[in-house]
Protein backbone atom coordinates (compact mmCIF):
# COMPACT_ATOMS: atom_id res chain seq x y z
CA UNK A 1 0.00 0.00 0.00
CA UNK A 2 1.53 3.08 -0.91
CA UNK A 3 1.85 6.00 1.55
CA UNK A 4 3.03 9.54 1.59
CA UNK A 5 2.28 10.90 5.27
CA UNK A 6 3.62 14.97 5.72
CA UNK A 7 3.81 16.55 8.74
CA UNK A 8 5.50 19.39 10.49
CA UNK A 9 2.73 21.92 9.06
CA UNK A 10 1.71 24.38 11.54
CA UNK A 11 1.11 28.55 12.57
CA UNK A 12 4.27 30.43 12.37
CA UNK A 13 4.99 34.08 12.34
CA UNK A 14 6.21 35.55 9.36
CA UNK A 15 9.77 35.82 9.25
CA UNK A 16 9.79 32.85 11.03
CA UNK A 17 10.36 28.64 9.71
CA UNK A 18 9.16 25.55 9.56
CA UNK A 19 10.61 21.93 7.91
CA UNK A 20 8.10 20.06 6.89
CA UNK A 21 8.54 15.45 6.57
CA UNK A 22 7.03 13.26 3.63
CA UNK A 23 7.58 9.82 4.94
CA UNK A 24 6.77 7.17 1.93
CA UNK A 25 6.19 3.87 1.66
CA UNK A 26 4.66 1.10 -0.69
CA UNK A 27 6.96 2.00 -3.51
CA UNK A 28 10.80 2.39 -4.54
CA UNK A 29 10.96 5.97 -3.46
CA UNK A 30 14.73 6.19 -4.27
CA UNK A 31 13.46 5.88 -8.34
CA UNK A 32 10.86 8.62 -7.63
CA UNK A 33 10.96 12.30 -8.51
CA UNK A 34 9.81 13.86 -5.10
CA UNK A 35 8.12 17.11 -5.13
CA UNK A 36 5.93 19.89 -2.87
CA UNK A 37 3.13 21.17 -4.37
CA UNK A 38 1.14 24.01 -2.34
CA UNK A 39 -2.78 25.03 -2.49
CA UNK A 40 -3.92 28.29 -0.95
CA UNK A 41 -7.43 28.84 -0.35
CA UNK A 42 -9.07 29.73 -3.87
CA UNK A 43 -5.82 29.55 -5.99
CA UNK A 44 -4.74 26.54 -7.84
CA UNK A 45 -2.39 23.92 -6.63
CA UNK A 46 1.31 25.00 -7.38
CA UNK A 47 4.59 22.74 -7.59
CA UNK A 48 7.06 24.79 -5.03
CA UNK A 49 9.98 22.55 -5.16
CA UNK A 50 11.18 19.45 -7.03
CA UNK A 51 13.98 17.16 -6.42
CA UNK A 52 15.23 14.18 -9.03
CA UNK A 53 15.19 11.01 -8.44
CA UNK A 54 19.14 10.52 -9.51
CA UNK A 55 22.03 13.11 -9.39
CA UNK A 56 19.15 14.94 -6.53
CA UNK A 57 18.73 17.98 -9.28
CA UNK A 58 16.63 21.09 -7.66
CA UNK A 59 14.42 22.96 -8.91
CA UNK A 60 11.49 25.40 -6.94
CA UNK A 61 9.41 28.40 -7.76
CA UNK A 62 10.32 31.66 -8.59
CA UNK A 63 8.57 32.71 -5.05
CA UNK A 64 10.44 30.42 -2.63
CA UNK A 65 14.08 30.41 -4.42
CA UNK A 66 16.66 31.34 -1.84
CA UNK A 67 14.18 30.60 1.07
CA UNK A 68 13.17 26.92 0.26
CA UNK A 69 15.32 23.86 0.42
CA UNK A 70 14.22 20.11 -0.88
CA UNK A 71 16.25 17.41 0.33
CA UNK A 72 15.61 13.55 0.39
CA UNK A 73 17.45 10.83 2.65
CA UNK A 74 16.71 8.07 0.64
CA UNK A 75 17.59 5.73 3.25
CA UNK A 76 14.96 6.81 5.28
CA UNK A 77 12.37 7.59 2.47
CA UNK A 78 11.58 10.69 3.53
CA UNK A 79 11.72 14.48 1.72
CA UNK A 80 12.00 16.83 3.51
CA UNK A 81 10.86 21.28 2.59
CA UNK A 82 13.08 23.43 4.81
CA UNK A 83 11.00 26.53 4.70
CA UNK A 84 12.81 29.95 6.30
CA UNK A 85 12.11 33.84 6.00
CA UNK A 86 8.20 32.41 5.56
CA UNK A 87 5.74 35.29 4.48
CA UNK A 88 1.90 35.51 4.73
CA UNK A 89 1.65 34.48 1.42
CA UNK A 90 3.11 31.02 1.68
CA UNK A 91 -0.18 30.05 3.56
CA UNK A 92 -1.58 27.23 2.25
CA UNK A 93 -1.83 23.28 2.59
CA UNK A 94 1.36 21.91 1.54
CA UNK A 95 1.05 18.33 -0.25
CA UNK A 96 4.19 15.66 -1.43
CA UNK A 97 4.33 14.19 -4.42
CA UNK A 98 6.19 11.28 -5.74
CA UNK A 99 6.28 10.96 -9.51
CA UNK A 100 7.75 8.04 -11.61
CA UNK A 101 6.59 8.28 -15.26
CA UNK A 102 2.86 8.43 -15.71
CA UNK A 103 2.47 6.97 -12.04
CA UNK A 104 1.79 10.07 -9.40
CA UNK A 105 1.60 9.79 -5.81
CA UNK A 106 0.42 12.27 -3.65
CA UNK A 107 -0.28 13.10 0.09
CA UNK A 108 -2.94 14.26 2.18
CA UNK A 109 -1.45 17.20 2.68
CA UNK A 110 -0.27 19.63 5.34
CA UNK A 111 -1.55 23.42 6.60
CA UNK A 112 0.97 25.97 7.14
CA UNK A 113 -0.45 29.12 8.10
CA UNK A 114 2.10 32.29 8.24
CA UNK A 115 0.14 34.74 10.90
CA UNK A 116 1.10 37.29 13.56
Amino acid sequence: QVQLVESGGGLVQPGGSLRLSCAASGFAFSTYAMSWYRQAPGKERELVAKMTSIGGSTNYADSVKGRFTISRDNAKNTVYLQMNSLKREDTAVYYCNAKLSLIDYWGQGTQVTVSS
